[in-house]
């Protein structure tokens, strides 16, 4: 909870990746934890993205990879959010992430990352004190 509301976490799939699986299973680990899920689908765009996070005042962004887009999209993504001075981190997770993607997509400003076999429990708990450490909006 953020002050006297859930966390609300907006999830997203940049580009023409269309596995959803993954997105659809965190966003009801997130649910089941008591957050609010915002969820655009497929195909997104950093300009949807920052949009949508503008228009719900969400807490944190997700962004679902599952093939290799999202890092041609994440500083455009970035470089969005400063712009139109939205403090929200982003955490990225997925199947494709690798060590060197990780530390290479960290050092972009990204919050937390979760690769294969990341444990449910502390996917919420990084999610939570992300949220927590940006105060209610």
């Amino acid at each position: 909870m953020t002050g006297d509301r859930p966390i609300r976490i907006l999830l997203a799939i940049l580009g023409l990746d269309q596995h959803e699986a993954g997105a659809f299973a965190v966003a009801a680990l997130l649910r089941d934890a008591g957050m609010e899920v915002i969820y655009l689908g497929r195909f997104g765009t950093p300009e949807t993205v920052v949009g949508a996070a503008l228009d719900e005042g969400v807490d944190v962004i997700g962004l679902s990879c599952h093939s290799w887009e999202y890092l041609y999209y994440l500083d455009e993504l970035m470089d969005l959010l400063k712009q139109r001075g939205l403090d929200v981190p982003v955490v990225v997770g997925g199947s494709v992430l690798s060590g060197e993607d990780r530390t290479a997509i960290q050092r972009k400003g990204v919050g937390a990352t979760f690769g294969p076999g990341s444990d449910s429990a502390e996917i919420v708990e990084e999610i939570r004190r992300l949220a927590e450490g940006r105060g209610a909006p």
